[in-house]
């Protein structure tokens, strides 16, 4: 179960984070709730995610896979598209997060 909530925990960050453009400084309402009940529900599942798995194992994958997903996803919304540099450092992100979950008797429960 701890990664089923980590998982939501992460696309909820996400659509809060591609939200969060759309408010214009929380100046445009919709988003603004879209923002707030995203971030929230990201944090309650991260906290339940946390009951199984240690705290610096589980931000490392969130933050991780929340930056290459909120990458991938702004291509598509934003039209934001990374230059070499940028792919080179998701591609070091996503290595990270392999080598954790892969090797490290840190990720284990």
């Amino acid at each position: 179960m701890a990664y089923l909530y980590l998982g939501l925990a992460i696309v909820a960050e996400v659509i809060g984070t591609l939200a969060l453009k759309a408010t214009n400084g929380f100046t445009v309402l919709v988003p603004s709730i879209v923002v707030l009940c995203s971030y929230s529900a990201a944090f309650v599942l991260l906290s339940f995610c946390l009951r199984e798995m240690p705290v610096g194992i589980v931000y490392g994958i969130w933050a991780g896979l929340g930056v290459v997903l909120v990458t991938v996803a702004g291509v598509f919304v934003y039209r934001q598209m990374p230059d070499v540099p940028a792919i080179i450092g998701l591609a070091m992100i996503v290595g990270g997060v392999v080598v954790i979950h892969l090797f490290s008797k840190a990720g284990t429960h």
